[in-house]
């Protein structure tokens, strides 16, 4: 398992399947409220938004998986070790799995402890609940296909995470119009054509895997099984992966704060802003594609530990990032009214949404250097980093949105803006040290191979 070719025209061909893949993430969430939308009342509506919110806050809780997964994986290929290539999937799909059955078997505190937090009426708890239970049939399956197409993103594999997120997303679908329209199961049933979507994908992914593997691969890890968890090696997984659940969690905290600041001030700012965040993911999933890419550059650089490489990853993938960012900075400004005028018919939110259009503008472009930089960090396994970084601009950006919140809505997106300059501000802080330490070989986990 060679690492890739170091050019514009390798990064480009590994980013635009990650890119791709990334993009038809939002389409599955319109296809779910569009199916219940056209079918079920507003308070099954609601249900599912509120359901979907518990699901993310704690499955993706555990996107460490996928993100630790990749950079060690891309470490171990840079440094041609394709016995410790084989041995990260197996450890990374077995935690998967393990994580995944604990939260199967702890729901029955995990859900009602959610809807605590998050409480809703008892109209909308109701079909949330039922989402959420059937979601939690997915857990395990959820789990295992972080860590693999983590593994398929540490090796450059983007073709093949492409194919697994299409297969994921079309069953999705599929299965969301079957149980819904066909056997008129409500929220419950948009849960359940989830979670059965995340068992094929996983199947499919193990499928993926071992075509990667090839006959030689499944071969050499024949009887090698128990020596994939040594001691050493599990330390440092759990430890990395620790410290960038940490990080995961303080921004899932950020972001949730910032819907918070929106609802406070009514429910046309809120819609607004729902309207407008958008826009904001479609260009974070999309960006994405070149912040994944510098996980399985970096990773591959310094398991070759190569200093040179290690640069020059850097600065490609950062050039397409500016230019992404760039592209979408104007497309928003230049149709961002259109958009808004689009989406909604109410005029007060029409007008509240107008208003804030150039902060969401500029906000791709301040996100490229913090999307970037994660990406520098996650594929150099500095979980301490990151963490470090995570907590230090969550916690400035609240600071910093109590300050402005006499400026209302203006202020809510001032101090979401600032939070993406703390972020870059508190991981470029780590660079220097991070540069050193691969100029003195420090951080890869591996010897060259030959």
């Amino acid at each position: 398992m060679s690492s890739l070719p170091l050019t514009r025209r390798s990064i480009f061909a590994q980013a635009w399947p990650i890119m791709l893949g990334q993009a038809s993430v939002p389409l599955v969430g319109f296809v779910d409220t569009a199916v219940i939308g056209r079918t079920g009342n507003a308070a099954e509506l609601a249900g599912v938004a509120l359901g979907a919110t518990v699901i993310n806050l704690i499955f993706w809780s555990f996107g460490f998986l996928r993100m630790g997964i990749t950079g060690m994986t891309a470490q171990a290929a840079g440094a041609r070790d394709d016995d410790e290539v084989r041995a990260m999937l197996v450890r990374g799909l077995a935690a998967g799995l393990a994580l995944g059955l604990v939260l199967f078997a702890a729901q029955l505190l995990l859900i009602p402890a959610a809807f605590a937090v998050l409480a809703g009426s008892p109209e909308i708890n109701a079909p949330a609940t039922e989402f959420v239970e059937a979601r939690f049939l997915g857990a395990p399956a959820a789990l295992g296909f972080y860590a693999l197409i983590g593994w398929l993103f540490g090796l450059g594999r983007s073709r093949a995470a492409l194919a697994l997120q299409v297969v994921m997303n079309v069953a999705n679908i599929a299965l969301d119009v079957l149980f819904v329209w066909h056997f008129d199961m409500g929220a419950r049933g948009v849960g359940y054509g989830t979670a059965c979507a995340e068992w094929i994908a996983l199947a499919t992914g193990l499928a993926i895997a071992a075509q990667v593997l090839g006959r030689p691969g499944m071969i050499a890890m024949k009887g090698r099984i128990r020596g994939f968890f040594a001691a050493a090696a599990m330390r440092r997984m759990f430890a990395v992966n620790a410290d960038i659940m940490i990080r995961t969690v303080a921004l899932l905290i950020l972001f949730t704060w910032f819907a918070n600041a929106g609802a406070r001030l009514g429910a046309a700012p809120l819609a607004a802003n729902h309207v407008l965040m958008q826009l904001v993911s479609f260009a974070a999933f999309v960006l994405d594609g070149f912040a994944f890419t510098a996980e399985s550059r970096v990773g591959m650089a310094i398991g070759a530990a190569s200093r040179a490489q290690f640069l020059k990853a850097i600065r490609l993938t950062g050039e397409f990032s500016l230019g992404a960012g760039m592209v979408f900075t104007f497309a928003i400004a230049l149709a961002g009214t259109p958009y808004v005028a689009f989406m909604t018919q109410d005029p007060q939110v029409r007008a509240a949404a107008g208003a804030l259009i150039p902060y969401v503008a500029i906000l791709p472009l301040l996100g490229v250097v913090p999307w970037l930089l994660d990406g520098i960090f996650i594929g150099a396994t500095q979980g301490r980093a990151l963490r470090n970084a995570a907590l230090a601009s969550t916690a400035l950006y609240i600071g910093t949105d109590l300050m402005l919140r006499p400026f209302g809505a203006h202020g809510v997106w001032l101090a979401m803006l600032a939070a993406y300059v703390y972020r870059a501000g508190a991981l470029g802080w780590h660079f220097p040290a991070l540069l050193r330490r691969v100029e003195r070989g420090e951080v890869a986990q591996h010897p060259v191979g030959p």
